[in-house]
């Protein structure tokens, strides 16, 4: 792979590493809780702790997929550092959902709700990035720089919660 396509690409992969870690982490924690619980390896044993600790985990992982999507194709088809930014928001959002749920389940509340706007803001980075390809196609206009300009002024304002 040459450099030029290994950098448009280096930032997504480095966010998908860090999301690979961070499910190995949640996976360890319902272990942990399972045996801790139960002392013979995984079984559902049914107690409150390992069933908030296997709920969290499930809850992430049920968005992890749409997560990869939306981060990969923001960052291929817009901006990639954007996407990587708005990519490392998501996952510190959702280790602060995966901790807010062990604890009062109304803790976890304000992580998902911000998880999802994270999702919606690199969904409409596709969106764009797919509207300026069509854009170019049909009518020869080009309107990635601005995109490009728009997405990076407006990816800080994910920090405002």
């Amino acid at each position: 792979m040459d450099q030029e396509t290994l950098g448009s690409v280096v930032l997504l992969a480095i966010v998908t590493l860090i999301s690979v870690v961070q499910n190995a982490f949640f996976a360890s924690k319902v272990e942990h809780e399972s045996k801790h619980c139960n002392g013979k390896g995984f079984q559902r044993p049914g107690s409150s702790a390992f069933d908030r600790v296997y709920t969290a985990n499930q809850n992430c992982g049920h968005a992890y997929p749409t997560f990869l999507a939306v981060l990969w194709c923001a960052g291929l088809l817009c901006s990639q550092a954007p996407a990587a930014f708005a990519g490392l928001m998501y996952l510190f959002v959702r280790q602060k959902y995966f901790v807010g749920y062990l604890g009062e389940r109304t803790q976890s509340t304000p992580g998902y709700l911000f998880g999802k706007r994270i999702i919606l803001f690199l969904f409409l980075m596709s969106v764009a990035g797919i509207l300026n390809y069509y854009l170019i196609f049909f009518f020869g206009s080009d309107f990635e720089m601005y995109i490009k300009t728009m997405t990076s002024a407006i990816s800080p304002l994910l920090l405002i919660p």
